[in-house]
């Protein structure tokens, strides 16, 4: 891979990894309530979740879907029903007073953020758009292989510290949000924008 393909790559990673989606959302919303460090696990989790989307559509997937669109449909039905429930989990996501491990007070694990990318609209979107724009080459079926892992590192070295700044800049608002009721508006108003981030899912569903 040459130099102005591997930059051209970052741009991509680094502008995709940092605007606005549900993943995001979560992430600041998570750094806002639980600090950075229990919301490790989904920053992890989001990351990771995205880069095996990534293997696994460059492996094939993603022309199954384009062949098969009802099953396109039931995913993006499934996505809208994680993420409803998600926007209720932030919304009753302030830990019980003297309960901060209660069920409403634990951050998203691993696997839960993970899933969660599988039925993001957005990753879904970058993800094929990486597979078809940044692997194409000449050579075997193993040069194919190496050519998606590199890819797959290289987005993920920017991907991770660009979905932290989210969990970061969660931390940086609890002085903000130390009173009860404004924690509570801030993760209404998040709950909201999650669920808006769906809505191009919402019309963009079709099982005919």
């Amino acid at each position: 891979m040459d130099t102005n393909l591997i930059l051209a790559l970052a741009g991509f990673a680094f502008v995709t990894s940092v605007t606005p989606g549900p993943g995001n959302f979560l992430l600041l919303t998570s750094g806002a309530n639980f600090g950075f460090r229990r919301s490790l696990p989904l920053v992890l989790g989001i990351s990771f979740g995205f880069l095996f989307m990534v293997l696994v559509i460059g492996l094939g997937l993603g022309p199954v879907l384009q062949r098969y669109p009802l099953a396109a449909a039931v995913l993006k039905i499934a996505c809208l029903g994680y993420v409803f429930w998600l926007a209720w989990k932030i919304f009753r996501s302030a830990p019980a007073p003297g309960d901060p491990e209660s069920a409403a007070g634990r951050p998203l694990r691993f696997l839960q953020a993970a899933l969660l990318q599988w039925l993001n609209p957005k990753a879904w979107a970058v993800a094929l758009i990486v597979t078809v724009s940044y692997t194409a080459g000449g050579g075997s079926t193993s040069d194919y292989v190496a050519r998606l892992v590199l890819v797959i590192l290289l987005f993920g070295a920017v991907n991770l510290p660009s979905i932290s700044l989210w969990a970061v800049s969660g931390v940086a608002l609890r002085r903000l949000l130390d009173d009860p009721l404004r924690l509570r508006r801030f993760n209404a108003a998040m709950a909201v924008l999650l669920v808006l981030s769906m809505v191009p899912v919402i019309l963009d569903i079709s099982i005919f």
